[in-house]
């Protein structure tokens, strides 16, 4: 009786247990790189919005002091800060920005730390004052 019940008992064969994990292994091997592509672009987007809230915050200490902001902010973990003349800046974790001031404008360019795109944007007469990747 307990003999019958072991040859009747059901379950997987190695054949479809190994046909099961080469299927989500295929499946890894698709979503994998398009995770770190996805990883990318989140790291640009912050790059590039930290450059537009630099450029809001140009424009409102030259409201204020007649004048562009010139420094630079570092990559730090937690995000790092830039002390504008009473005016603040607070970049995105990871995120290095740089402006330069002019008398006419100012330039920026700002990238992450995980990402090998910098994005810039220049406000001096004659240029694109728009952000792309430099």
């Amino acid at each position: 009786m307990l003999r019958e019940k072991l040859h009747d008992s059901k379950g997987f064969t190695l054949i479809e247990l190994l046909i099961v994990v080469v299927i989500i292994g295929i499946l890894a091997a698709i979503a994998i790189p398009q995770f770190a592509s996805t990883k990318e672009k989140a790291y640009d987007a912050s790059a590039k919005t930290d450059t537009r809230n630099m450029m809001a915050a140009q424009e409102g200490h030259f409201s204020n002091n007649n004048e562009y902001w010139g420094g630079s902010v570092s990559a730090a973990t937690d995000g790092g800060t830039a002390d504008m003349g009473g005016d603040t800046f607070r970049a995105s974790p990871n995120v290095a920005i740089t402006a330069t001031s002019a008398t006419n404008g100012y330039t920026i360019e700002a990238s992450h730390s995980a990402s090998g795109t910098s994005w810039c944007v220049d406000t001096t007469p004659g240029s694109n004052a728009s952000v792309h990747s430099c």
